[in-house]
């Protein structure tokens, strides 16, 4: 027998729920006292801020403009810091520490190893020291009671013009703790058929990637990351929203490219705070997660970038629970269709699914089951 009332979840219940995060960016989550150490440590005399606190509300503000580009320009305070080996180390561990403590069991956490050059290491040399780092933090969380799996996606900017040179070193790591290939940066402009070489060598490789497409650019960057370069998945994808039409009376209707989306399950990497800092959504309640959800597409929850939005995965789904009013299902169900969409091998996501997922879900909802024996155990005379 089970519960027929919805299992709306607790804080404390979304915080210990298994988690699954795909679209995170490393330079893009971290702490606040890491900054300033590594800043006093590189002699980077440019923070805005000196005080922990003032600096992590500083990164907030900066991101709150409505504006990608601007958005963007926070990270060149954290992307000065992390040109050694040492930092890189100290900021992938504390990643995955933080990751796992927020209850994400398995992360794919991107970022772009030609940011990290400054100071002479090599592109070989940063991706070592960032899979050092995810390994350190990994152990450290196993000693600390949590569990997590981290992958790490290359990211090459699609501004510049290293795409195919960053693609063929996700391949040559792609058994050595890298699990796929991502282009990010300002979208307008910078179409990703710009890196069309490298998507198609991937496709030559039996490589994963995904493409930020459809954030600050609508229908037609998603059209071309599908269509022209073959995308697995879809880094935000919110404005897939405008091939969307809900008339007066509430039936739906789907553009010819959303039905595709739908049908085919492409996932959505979607990333609510980060999504209204930009402006590509107006608020919670309206963000398309809510219809996406509710017309089945295969849509994900994730962080984006940590610092910049002050959140985490547990804050997201307290943010949609608030507006949405989703369960423990609903939470389970964005949680199952991440792991189906992980670049880690079917058998192994099978087993995250079924081992660990389902049955973290389970124990969370038969809660209810003991606060009702507990009640009416302290309200007998």
């Amino acid at each position: 027998m089970t519960s027929q009332t919805p299992q709306i979840p607790t804080a404390d219940q979304i915080r210990r729920a298994p988690k699954v995060l795909l679209h995170d960016h490393l330079d893009g989550g971290l702490r606040p006292g890491t900054i300033i150490d590594l800043a006093d440590a590189t002699g980077y005399t440019s923070l805005p801020e000196r005080e922990p606190d003032k600096l992590g509300l500083w990164f907030r503000e900066a991101a709150d403009s409505g504006s990608l580009e601007r958005y963007l320009e926070t990270f060149a305070h954290t992307c000065a810091v992390m040109q050694t080996r040492e930092a890189l180390v100290r900021v992938a561990a504390e990643c995955a520490e933080d990751l796992a403590e927020d209850g994400v069991l398995y992360a794919e956490v991107r970022y772009a190893p030609e940011q990290h050059l400054e100071k002479g290491l090599t592109l070989e040399e940063v991706v070592e020291a960032v899979n050092e780092g995810f390994r350190l933090g990994e152990r450290r969380a196993r000693e600390n009671g949590h569990r997590i799996r981290v992958g790490a996606l290359l990211t090459a900017m699609r501004h510049a013009a290293r795409a195919l040179e960053i693609a063929e070193l996700a391949n040559r790591y792609r058994d050595l703790g890298v699990v796929g290939f991502d282009i990010a940066g300002a979208e307008a402009g910078f179409p990703p058929t710009r890196h069309l070489d490298a998507f198609e060598y991937l496709k030559r490789e039996n490589n994963h990637f995904t493409i930020h497409a459809g954030e600050a650019f609508g229908l037609p960057s998603i059209w071309q990351a599908l269509q022209w370069c073959g995308a697995d998945r879809l880094g935000h994808g919110v404005r897939i929203i405008d091939d969307i039409q809900v008339a007066e009376d509430g039936t739906v209707a789907l553009g010819r490219l959303a039905a595709y989306v739908r049908d085919k399950r492409v996932p959505l990497e979607l990333c609510p705070t980060s999504n209204l800092q930009t402006g590509a959504a107006p608020s919670y309640a309206e963000h398309p997660i809510g219809l996406l959800r509710r017309l089945h597409f295969r849509a994900t929850v994730n962080t984006d970038n940590r610092l910049m939005s002050g959140t985490s995965m547990s804050r997201e789904f307290e943010l949609l629970t608030e507006t949405f009013g989703y369960t423990l299902d609903d939470m389970q169900w964005f949680t199952v269709n991440a792991m189906k969409s992980a670049f880690i091998p079917f058998d192994e996501r099978l087993a995250m699914i079924n081992d660990v997922i389902k049955p973290g879900y389970a124990e969370l909802k038969s809660e209810w089951l003991f606060r009702q024996t507990a009640a009416t155990r302290d309200s007998a005379p």
